[in-house]
């Protein structure tokens, strides 16, 4: 979670394996939307020798439809390479980094970044940047010593007007991973359990873990359709679907003799997403794989699965009599078909719409009208700060929470006035919030990493 071991076949192979993607109006250039798709989940900090790296051999994808068809329009796409000074040695470096350019650097890595607009008859494709640094990953106060100089080094302008950055940062997401999945347990609430156990405060398991993030920061005016900067809520010319996914090449073949490897064929898709815990919690463990190699397009026939979730099911169960509205509710869950496929129609939320059209498909549903909040709620919409998810994603929105809560039925009487929840739906919690250090006010959002030294203390 959010979606780092979601599938059977991705979590065999973490640098394809997309973990969670952020779409937002950037809080301190809010001209502009910062679009970030994390990768090479659950990262120990302590991970030498070979520490954590993107794949050269894979093709990493941010997508962007801006017009509601849940095909993509813009495509911004990363492609790595690693090149190693020294193959005679088996150090990451040699001595303290102090610069990208450190000779003591050994293992480095470089990515070009590609606009693919898909729009007109055929794709035109525009190189915007190559032989861009990565920064190396934080190993500590005497290898990598002033990480947060160092990182900041690796935050390129591109001469189009987008910034990008592409390392390790710290996993911005926050979630109860250990008691969520033995039998939903919410430690705040565990004491009402079907097997219960005193109440105690949530623990947070990616507190101290990183990832790698790719982060771009693009002005809305080469984003939209139009070209324009809507300040209209209710423009649907504001509204854009935004999701973003990892390929391998068809075909791999491997000299284990000669040490030699090459890749060959089309581009396939392994990993996609679009909404937080879609295929974590929504898509059935024997089509996680297949999901994965799916286009948002074709997301109805995922539509039973959001009308009838499992886990709105499994609630009233695991918790004996808290929940009886939510074990009455049979009708279709006509409120999560219009958060997780179709955004919200005008009128639903006040003041707010990000809805797409008809089309069902699982994409974050960004409105670029809404300003960044002056006061963040990390519950976003459901908390009143219609910046937040499912309004794009912020990099600390509390999206287990919201969610948990929207398939509870808090936000049933959205569709249905008639329905009231249950008076534990709107108390829902993992007992976990942002955390400390976790996060900048400043591109790319996401914090300084864990160093490897430090980590465990």
């Amino acid at each position: 979670m959010s979606s780092h071991r979601e599938a059977p076949e991705i979590s065999k192979d973490p640098v394809a394996d997309n973990a969670d993607v952020y779409a937002f109006v950037s809080p301190d250039k809010p001209d502009t939307v910062t679009l970030i798709s994390n990768f090479v989940p659950l990262q120990a900090p302590p991970g030498g020798p070979n520490f954590f790296e993107f794949g050269d051999d894979v093709l990493y994808s941010i997508y962007i439809d801006n017009n509601g068809d849940a095909v993509p329009d813009i495509a911004y796409q990363f492609q790595f390479q690693t090149e190693l000074r020294n193959p005679k040695t088996f150090l990451y470096n040699t001595g303290p980094i102090t610069s990208l350019e450190s000779p003591n650097w050994n293992k480095r890595q470089f990515y070009s970044v590609t606009r693919v607009d898909m729009t007109g008859s055929s794709p035109v494709s525009k190189l915007l940047g190559s032989n861009l640094a990565s920064p190396p990953c934080n190993i500590g106060p005497r290898s990598t010593p002033k990480y947060a100089a160092l990182a900041e080094q690796a935050v390129h302008t591109l001469p189009s007007g987008e910034t990008v950055f592409c390392g390790q940062r710290n996993d911005g997401f926050f979630v109860d991973l250990g008691a969520i999945f033995d039998l939903g347990d919410l430690r705040p609430f565990q004491n009402l359990h079907l097997i219960p156990s005193p109440a105690a405060p949530g623990i947070d398991d990616t507190r101290g873990l990183n990832i790698h993030a790719i982060a771009i920061q693009v002005p809305i005016t080469s984003l939209t359709k139009d070209g324009s900067a809507p300040t209209d809520v209710s423009s649907a010319t504001a509204v854009l679907g935004i999701w973003s996914a990892a390929s391998r090449r068809r075909v791999r073949m491997v000299d284990a003799a000669n040490d030699e490897k090459a890749e060959s064929g089309p581009w396939v898709q392994v990993s996609r997403l679009g909404n937080p815990l879609f295929n974590e919690v929504i898509v059935p463990l024997g089509e996680k794989d297949a999901w994965n190699g799916r286009q948002p397009s074709g997301d109805a026939a995922y539509l039973e699965n959001v009308e009838h979730p499992e886990l709105a099911g499994l609630l009233p169960v695991l918790y004996p009599k808290v929940f009886p509205n939510l074990a009455a509710l049979t009708a279709a869950r006509a409120d999560l078909v219009a958060i997780l496929l179709t955004g919200l129609p005008a009128g639903v939320v006040g003041g707010f719409q990000n809805y797409t059209g008809t089309t069902q498909a699982d994409m974050l549903r960004l409105n670029v009208a809404v300003p960044p909040a002056a006061t963040p709620n990390p519950l976003g919409v459901v908390g009143g700060d219609l910046a937040g998810f499912p309004n794009g994603r912020r990099v600390f929105d509390d999206v287990v929470t919201v969610e948990l809560r929207a398939i509870a039925g808090i936000t049933y009487p959205l569709i249905d006035k008639t329905f009231t929840p249950d008076a534990a739906a709107s108390k829902i919690e993992q007992g976990v919030g942002p955390g400390e250090n976790r996060y900048q006010p400043s591109f790319p959002y996401l914090g300084t990493p864990h160093d490897g030294f430090e980590a465990g203390r």
